[in-house]
């Protein structure tokens, strides 16, 4: 039994052109090719498609998932990215809790605490490394701003900063490029939210692209953006972008 490109996108959640890239590059070949030259996938090939999934979600750009699927599991790097996948659920299991007994208390009538209601939204897990990037007055500044909002503004902001990773995610998956239209309209939609966020420096060419390569280097940040490749293709859009108008 096998599955046309189409069915095999739909049900992994990808795009046919992913799958068609990935079989350029030589990661995920199709099984066959039919007289109508679509191309057709055997259960083996969704097994690896399966790892190169959690690869990619791991943060592994393609050229590290060829290596690790031609060499085996590199147990040293999986090890390394299953301790951060282990703090990354301890940090959602807190904010699953958090919304779960928000919906609770709502559904109840009871009054609502604050306190309890962003419960793994810990933007001060990143105090000391913004303190020492941009100062102390940047980190109170934006903590100052972030304390001052209310529950409902919090809520909206992290939905903006979540529908925008998932854009950039979704522009990756599909194959456009870092200069086309619609990743420009991203990197100006980045840009414009990290304006609005007090403390951080002024919009300049150097910061931006700055932030271009943390987003590439670090896997935390990496992770935003559906791994490594997709913070690569961020990066690169924002470069055209910070060239053409910074």
């Amino acid at each position: 039994m096998d599955w046309s490109i189409q069915e095999v996108a739909r049900l992994a959640g990808t795009t046919s052109r992913t799958l068609r890239h990935y079989g350029e590059v030589g990661m995920l070949p199709p099984t066959r090719i039919g007289n109508n030259g679509y191309r057709y996938y055997d259960g083996l090939a969704l097994v690896r498609l399966q790892r190169i999934l959690m690869l990619r979600d791991l943060g592994l750009g393609i050229p590290a998932i060829i290596e690790v699927l031609e060499k085996g599991d590199d147990v040293g790097a999986l090890a390394n990215h299953l301790r951060w996948l282990r703090q990354e659920k301890e940090r959602l299991d807190r904010q699953i809790a958090s919304v779960e007994s928000t919906i609770t208390k709502m559904e109840g009538g009871e009054q609502l605490m604050a306190e309890d209601m962003f419960k793994g939204f810990d933007h001060t897990q990143y105090k000391d490394e913004v303190e020492q990037k941009w100062g102390a007055r940047a980190y109170a500044d934006s903590d100052a701003w972030w304390r001052a909002m209310s529950a409902e503004q919090k809520a909206e902001w992290m939905q903006r900063q979540k529908q925008l990773m998932a854009d950039w995610i979704a522009a990756a998956d599909g194959g456009e490029q870092p200069g086309g239209d619609v990743a420009q309209a991203l990197a100006q939609r980045q840009a414009d939210w990290l304006s609005g966020i007090p403390g951080v420096p002024a919009m300049s060419k150097d910061y931006f692209l700055g932030l271009a390569e943390v987003y590439v280097d670090d896997e935390r940040f990496a992770a935003n953006y559906g791994g490594v490749e997709g913070a690569t293709f961020v990066r690169d859009a924002m470069r055209v972008y910070a060239e053409a108008n910074l």
